[in-house]
């Protein structure tokens, strides 16, 4: 069972990029998810309060929750301070939002430069935004550090 589901996964994260492309393509060869990629075992918290600047492999320092230590990202077809996220169903399976609880604040912790804010979604939770654009989780990220949701419209953000 386990062989399948290890199968399964690629094609699973391939249908959901294509389904947060408004061109329906796929990731690149580059970006795509490695064929062993298995569910999160450090699954990202959908909730935080704090958004840290961390060092992340080659991508140099980029912005990371700060409740686990997790990688965000940016979805380039939100536009910027609209108010509004782009990503939403399948989208949303796969980049879950950054959010903080009804009434709560994002807090800028270490090496944060930007404006943190937070926009109200279509089901009224508050995602998180950094300068404006909405930030996400990859939810093929496994744990702190990584960065597999690099792909076409999906970029991480440095501080």
């Amino acid at each position: 069972m386990r062989s399948r589901t290890l199968i399964v996964t690629p094609f699973v994260v391939a249908a959901l990029v294509a389904g947060c492309s408004s061109s329906g393509a796929s990731p690149s060869t580059a970006s795509q998810a490695p064929a062993s990629a298995a569910p999160p075992s450090v699954a990202p918290s959908a909730t935080a309060g704090t958004v840290e600047a961390r060092p992340v492999g080659s991508l140099g320092t980029v912005l990371v929750a700060g409740s686990n230590g997790m990688t965000v990202y940016i979805f380039t077809e939100d536009v910027k301070d609209s108010g509004k996220s782009a990503c939403s169903g399948d989208c949303l399976t796969a980049w879950p939002a950054l959010t903080v609880p009804a009434g709560g604040t994002p807090i800028a912790g270490t090496g944060v430069a930007g404006t943190l804010a937070t926009i109200t979604r279509d089901d009224g939770t508050l995602q998180v935004t950094y300068n404006g654009l909405p930030l996400y989780f990859f939810a093929n990220d496994q744990a702190p550090g990584d960065a597999a949701g690099v792909y076409e419209k999906w970029e991480v953000v440095t501080p």
